[in-house]
Formats: structure tokens, C-alpha cells, sequence
């Protein structure tokens, strides 16, 4: 599974997993290392977060400070996400116990379903499939749709992701706009806040992380700017989008449609968004791939084992890293 061998005495380490993306081959590799117990967040038994000595979780599942503080024994949290926004950073960090996530590995997944998922919104690809099945064809025409190649893509959040996507955009000769936290070495076109980044765009990427600071960021004034016909697409957080403003934006016409991976508070989704033609949902699968759930997990595994045997941490969040480096 990998290269590197855990010292003998892990496996009288008791480590914990909460984590919902873990796959089975990487939880049954850990188990036969370590003492692993698998329970769900919020029914943590107290006999095991009273010895947990490291703790597995994900993106969805997070680490709150109720749980942290319940684990006095607590010496690593490892993301099996490049996402770690639901882990309280604070009371972990104030502790000194490390968090490590899973990035690069699932950047190209990420982006490839974000062209895919602009695709099948500008196109109605879900609706014309329904249209099919349903017979409708014989009886009536499918809607003209709206093209992609050409437009204008506006990038909220220019990252690894937000950078992987917009390659793949200019294979579609699409005009790269883009809004960060500051001005990028990029040739893609800068523009200060997200308000004119929406206002110019026919399609609006959230790509951006999540956090307290971009909380309800894509709001109903930026929706507007958006226009009838822009297209709002999200695998980013679906905190990042306030929710109640798009369904708004959706039901008042102010914008002509969504593409969707994530919610607000997922799995549930407002039902108003289930009958709508111009809207496609999809259950946070942007990572889903066989092959890098599996990069995912090692990476789980190389944080592990590096923490246990005095390593340096492979992938380290860059808190992490400057709690380290004042040590």
C-alpha cells in the first residue's frame, strides 16, 4: 500500500476514523497497523476518544471542538479531503495537534467535472435526457440550449483548481476572468471584487476554499450582476453560495441557471430545485474516481505513518505548517 514501513508499536496505537470517504482497501490497510475504530462524529463512544491518538476524517465530516476536546490523547488529524474548513483549526492548532488534507491528487478530477457539469447546464444535457426517456420526443421539439464555446468564464478562487479548470476552458476558446484575494502571475484577466467578475461573465465558477471569510460570498447582489443568462456553476463549498438567494435568483428569472456538486447543508437540498429544467444536482461526486479516492487514502495512510515514526508530515495544511515552524 506503501513504500514506507510503520514502526511495530503502531499497532497499539488507537486511532479513530469518522471518515464517510475512506475507502475500504486504505481502512483495512490502517486496521491491520493500528488499532482502528470506526463510529459516526456524533456518537463517538467516550472509552474511544478518551485513547484515540489520531483521528480520520473528511471534508464532509469534519472535526468539530466538541469532539477535539473530548480526545485528551489527540495527536494528529488527518483530512482525507483537500477540504478542511468543517475541522475547528483553532482548538487543534491551540493544542499543537497537526491537520494534514489531500491536495493535487484530486485537482484534476475536480476539473474535469466542473467543465463537464458548466456543459451539461449550458446545454440542458440532464434535461434532454429526460426528455427522452419520458417519450416526449416523438410528440414534441427540445428547447434550443445555450453554447459554451467562446463565452466568458469568470473563476472565483484562482488556485490549483480554479487554475486546472481554466486550462481546460481554453481548449473551448473561452475568455478567462478571474477574482482572487490579489492580483495573480497569471495572463488571465484580473478583476477586483466578484460583483464586476459576475457582471462580465457568462459562466461563474466557485472554486474558491471555503472558511468563515467566504461564507454567503456568491449573495443576491452578486447573483444579479450574473444576469438572466449567466450560468452559476459551484464545486467548490456550498457555504460559499448563499442558497436561499439563488433559489431566488432561479424562481425570479434573475439568472439562467446553476450546476451544482454542492449545498448548503449537505445531503439536503431544497426541494424547490428538484423540478427546475435549468439546474443540474449532482451529489458531491467532483473527487469521486476510483483512482484518486485511492491517492486520497494513501495520503491518509503517508501522513500517518510519517507522524508515528518521527517523519516530517507529507502533505501538512500551511496552519499546520506555521504551528510547526514556531514550535
Amino acid at each position: 500500500m506503501t513504500d514506507a514501513s510503520p514502526p511495530v508499536s503502531t499497532k497499539d496505537i488507537d486511532v479513530l476514523t469518522i471518515c464517510q470517504l475512506l475507502r475500504p482497501a486504505e481502512e483495512r490497510w490502517i486496521a491491520s497497523r493500528y488499532r482502528l475504530t470506526r463510529a459516526d462524529k456524533a456518537a463517538v463512544p467516550d472509552e474511544i476518544a478518551a485513547k484515540a491518538r489520531a483521528l480520520i476524517t473528511s471534508g464532509l465530516d469534519g472535526a468539530p471542538a466538541a469532539l477535539i476536546e473530548r480526545m485528551p490523547k489527540l495527536e494528529i488529524i488527518t483530512v482525507n479531503s483537500v477540504g478542511y474548513d468543517l475541522v475547528d483549526l483553532k482548538t487543534a492548532l491551540a493544542r499543537h495537534i497537526p491537520v494534514t488534507h489531500t491536495p493535487d491528487v484530486l485537482t484534476d478530477d475536480v476539473a474535469d467535472l466542473a467543465i463537464g457539469l458548466m456543459i451539461m447546464t449550458s446545454r440542458r444535457l440532464a434535461q434532454a435526457d429526460r426528455f427522452v426517456r419520458a417519450g416526449r420526443w416523438t410528440k414534441e421539439k427540445f428547447p434550443v440550449a445555450g453554447k459554451v464555446t467562446g463565452k466568458k468564464l469568470g473563476i472565483l478562487g484562482l488556485g490549483r483548481i480554479g487554475r486546472a479548470i481554466a486550462q481546460r476552458a481554453e481548449g473551448f476558446g473561452m475568455e478567462i476572468l478571474y477574482t482572487d484575494r490579489a492580483k495573480l502571475n497569471t495572463n488571465y484577466r484580473f478583476l477586483p471584487d466578484l460583483v464586476t467578475l459576475a457582471k462580465e461573465s457568462d459562466f461563474l465558477m466557485v472554486a474558491t476554499s471555503a472558511g468563515p471569510d467566504a461564507r454567503h460570498m456568491v449573495n443576491a447582489q452578486v447573483l444579479e450582476a450574473l444576469g438572466p443568462e449567466g450560468i452559476l456553476i459551484n464545486i467548490a463549498r456550498g457555504s460559499v453560495v448563499d442558497e436561499k438567494a439563488l433559489v431566488a435568483a432561479l424562481e425570479g428569472g434573475k439568472i439562467g441557471g446553476a450546476g451544482l456538486d454542492v449545498f448548503e447543508n449537505e445531503p439536503k437540498v431544497p426541494d424547490v430545485l428538484f423540478g427546475r429544467d435549468d439546474v443540474v444536482l449532482l451529489p458531491h461526486i467532483a473527487s469521486s474516481t476510483r483512482e484518486t479516492r485511492g491517492e486520497m487514502g494513501r495520503l491518509v495512510i503517508k501522513n500517518l505513518e510519517a507522524w508515528f515514526s518521527g517523519k516530517p508530515l507529507v502533505t501538512p495544511t500551511p496552519e499546520t505548517l506555521a504551528m510547526l515552524a514556531n514550535r
